[in-house]
C-alpha cells in the first residue's frame, strides 16, 4: 500500500489510478454515447462535454453516460 502524505495524496503507485476527473480510473473516456434514461435515445459522446449537461432531442431529459 502506497504512504499517503500530509495532505491526503498517495504518493507512488501509477498516475491516473484514484478517482478522480478525467482520468482516474473511474472516466469513462473520450468515445461511448450519451444515452436518454426517459426515452432510450443515443447519440455519440462529444468530447469535453458531460452527457448530464446534454437535454434528449426527443424528450426533452437529461442525458447519461452509456
Amino acid at each position: 500500500m502506497s504512504a499517503i502524505n500530509n495532505r491526503g495524496r498517495q504518493q507512488g503507485g501509477n498516475p491516473g489510478s484514484g478517482r478522480g476527473r478525467m482520468g482516474g480510473r473511474f472516466a469513462a473516456g473520450p468515445g461511448g454515447y450519451c444515452m436518454c434514461p426517459q426515452c432510450g435515445h443515443r447519440e455519440v459522446h462529444a468530447r469535453g462535454v458531460p452527457c448530464m449537461r446534454i437535454k434528449c432531442p426527443k424528450c426533452g431529459s437529461s442525458m447519461t453516460r452509456e
